[in-house]
């Protein structure tokens, strides 16, 4: 007897995630990729200079690293080599000091002074509960396994950064550094869930690391595309499917694009009002991106940045507040919010030797059309004086240029659509990964839990699909 087959459209973390589960449940699968490349933002290129590597998209790992899904796989034996750098992330301040995330707890407590105590009380219980709380995030919202190990999260991750960054810490040193955490929500640091975002990656940083894939995030792709053409499956590049049609006789059809791909790919044949709750989708704002080829490291004041891949930029609670309020109104800041990466200082594959990367993004309005180049490298600058005279060559690229090389950052959002509270109770539609037409899902980062490099909307996704084939066959 042949195997179903089932079709994926596009190879994101989440796309092969959900064709791995595929494969593994007996289904025959393709994957098909519009890029010429697999991976979707998990991808590398020379954007400056030969010989300088650079990460397209995903850059840092704390995800990946804690995906219950990426743990069932064999990714190592298909290349994939994490590396840890020894500080997690470092937070430089004016004065020329910084506090650095360590994986133990009680040494990061110790850099923030009067609010040891309080950083202790609030992130010791994440990490001892690390094992049951990850998967719990990690899947779509319903009746927790560990109720009240969530409960006791969920009392500090609902609240805004600002109420629980003001309420918990009385420095402000320690204020800022939470809220560099909670700003990669790209929400507005006032809105809700933020805290969430902070304790998230915060319970990532002391648990399992902030890694960064030796050779660049193609290193994912190329292992999680391995592990699924060793049990049988196939991706095929530079195969762009136009609509939903070109399926043939899939049993099955998942579908690694945003909401307003589906559409497209699903045109003519959706019910009205689940078209119009697709339309209504909200993206938030983009990210205008920066890499750069350096002669040598960045010259940080604070000597303790040169022991973190990952580097936030921001002097203030108030000052990052403002920065991602104004990314949602429509504006942009003159001192934006930057996170940037220098993987380069821990893999020298990346960069011809004595040589560096560095790569920096901020939030940006929806689909904005500013240079933000001279306000990144100011905010650099800033904490780094003389990073200007190492550059040796940049590339800039804007929302518009992040959304042409993968389409599913819609106006250069990063994490699938914005993570309101709405769409995190619903995303991106009550109906989640299921779709009206039968047997097609959504396995995208637009479905829970979201943004991300960890598989978790592809695993979840396909575990839907194949429950309803087997009801339904």
């Amino acid at each position: 007897m042949s195997l179903p087959g089932a079709l994926v459209v596009g190879s994101g973390p989440n796309g092969l995630g959900a064709a791995i589960v595929l494969a593994q449940n007996g289904f025959a699968v393709e994957v098909r990729e519009a890029a010429t490349v697999a991976g979707g933002a998990m991808r590398c290129g020379e954007l400056t200079l030969p010989g300088f590597t650079h990460d397209l998209g995903s850059a840092v790992h704390p995800l990946a690293a804690a995906s219950p899904f990426f743990a069932t796989q064999p990714l190592a034996g298909h290349g994939l080599r994490w590396i840890w750098p020894p500080a997690a992330l470092a937070h430089p301040f004016d004065d020329g000091t910084a506090i650095t995330l360590e994986r133990d707890v009680a040494a990061t407590a110790e850099q923030c002074g009067a609010d040891a105590a309080a950083y202790r009380h609030l992130v010791a219980p994440l990490v001892k509960g690390w094992p049951e709380l990850m998967p719990e995030l990690l899947r779509p919202l319903g009746w927790p396994t560990h109720p009240f190990l969530m409960a006791r999260f969920g009392i500090h991750a609902l609240p805004s950064c600002t109420l629980l960054a003001r309420n918990a810490f009385s420095n402000e040193r320690t204020r800022t550094f939470f809220a560099g955490m909670c700003a990669h929500s790209i929400l507005k640091l006032e809105a809700p869930l933020t805290s969430g975002f902070g304790l998230t990656l915060l319970g990532a940083g002391h648990a399992v690391g902030w890694p960064i894939p030796e050779g660049g995030s193609q290193r994912i792709a190329e292992a999680l595309t391995g592990v699924l053409r060793e049990l049988g499956g196939r991706v095929t590049t530079g195969s762009r499917v136009t609509s939903l049609e070109e399926a043939g006789g899939a049993s099955l059809t998942l579908c690694d694009v945003a909401p307003q791909q589906f559409l497209k790919l699903a045109e003519g044949r959706l019910p009205g009002g689940y078209r119009r709750s697709l339309e209504r989708y909200q993206y938030g704002p983009g990210v205008f991106k920066m890499d750069w080829a350096l002669r040598e490291p960045i010259p940080w004041k604070a000597k303790d940045c040169l022991r973190a891949a990952t580097v936030h930029l921001g002097g203030s609670l108030e000052e990052m507040a403002a920065s991602e309020r104004a990314a949602w109104d429509g504006d942009v800041c003159e001192r934006p919010f930057v996170i940037l990466a220098q993987p380069s200082l821990f893999d020298g594959t990346r960069a011809p030797e004595g040589s560096h990367t560095a790569w920096a993004y901020c939030h940006v309005p929806f689909g904005s059309k500013v240079n933000m180049l001279a306000q990144v490298e100011a905010q650099v600058e800033r904490f780094a004086p003389g990073f200007r005279e190492c550059i040796l060559a940049k590339s800039a690229q804007g929302p518009a240029e992040m959304q042409a090389w993968n389409e599913n950052l819609v106006g250069g959002g990063v994490n699938g659509g914005a993570t309101t509270l709405m769409q995190f109770v619903l995303r991106p539609t009550w109906r989640r990964y299921g779709t009206p037409l039968k047997g097609v899902h959504l396995c995208s980062s637009s479905t829970p839990p979201g943004g991300g490099v960890h598989g978790m909307c592809g695993y979840w996704a396909a575990r839907r699909a194949l429950k309803g084939y087997a009801a339904t066959n």
